[in-house]
């Protein structure tokens, strides 16, 4: 049997060594919306896994893009065999293999993290929980409200559907190899937003543009898209991006899209 698994510095491979952090992780995950399922991303040597295939209440599956970790996982858990994907979570077709709701942890390789919450995002009617590790300055941005210099574009788009909440922080020296940066566990649980009051592509490029010039007013970072001046003249287009809520930028939208029709 296969013993060891070497960490891939360009897979962003850090393998958690803490057992207590492991079973902490695990013990995030709430059932919301009673799902059945459970996706762990980057198991890696599946110091996770142990832990989730405990539980009764849901069936763990795994996603895993290195060759060495997928081939220890097939070893060391041969009652997963059928569960363990050899894929890129980035690239996989989640409606060919999860027709149902299902929910998402793992220990995220931090250079594709923000990559897997878009995709989260754009599959949030079938995820209703995320329980992740992100490198501390990520979460803190994800889990930051308006006002926040952390707040951005992933913490606009994550809490328009869903809330979020900054568990615990996680020090270097629990993983191999050791990371530069602290860590930190988030969790995502999909609130009662069906859809937004607005065209919800629209509102997603509103934001990311926004957000691309932070420094400057809304009234200027937002020129590129040619808005009615008689909405310009509100109060909101003098504020910058960092400032405004989820629901002003609904708001935003609405201007923006009237605009874009007439």
């Amino acid at each position: 049997m296969k013993t060891f698994v070497k960490p891939k510095k360009y897979l962003g491979q850090h393998f958690l060594k803490d057992e207590e952090i492991a079973f902490q992780i695990t013990e995030s995950l709430t059932l919301h919306h009673n799902y059945k399922k459970v996706l762990e991303i980057g198991p890696g040597t599946g110091v996770l896994t142990k832990y989730l295939i405990t539980s009764p209440k849901f069936e763990t599956f795994l996603i895993e893009i290195d060759n060495e970790a997928y081939e220890y996982l097939n070893e060391k858990f041969p009652e997963l065999s059928l569960n363990i994907l050899h894929r890129d979570f980035l690239k996989f077709h989640i409606s060919d293999f999860f027709t149902e709701p299902f929910a998402v942890i793992g220990n995220f390789p931090y250079n594709i993290s923000s990559q897997i919450l878009f995709r989260v995002f754009d599959n949030r009617n079938q995820i209703p929980e995320v329980v992740g590790m992100f490198q501390k300055e990520v979460a803190k941005r994800i889990a930051s409200g308006p006002g926040s210099r952390d707040y951005g574009i992933l913490s606009v788009l994550m809490q328009a559907f869903y809330d979020i909440e900054y568990l615990f922080t996680v020090d270097e020296d629990v993983f191999y190899p050791p990371p530069k940066v602290k860590s930190a566990v988030i969790r995502l649980k999909r609130n009662t937003v069906e859809a937004l009051d607005c065209d919800e592509k629209l509102f997603a490029q509103v934001v990311k543009i926004a957000f691309n010039q932070r420094r400057k007013t809304l009234r200027n970072a937002l020129s590129s898209m040619n808005i009615d001046k008689i909405f310009l003249a509100s109060e909101l287009f003098s504020k910058r991006a960092e400032q405004l809520s989820v629901a002003l930028f609904v708001e935003i939208t609405n201007m923006v899209g009237k605009t874009t029709k007439d």
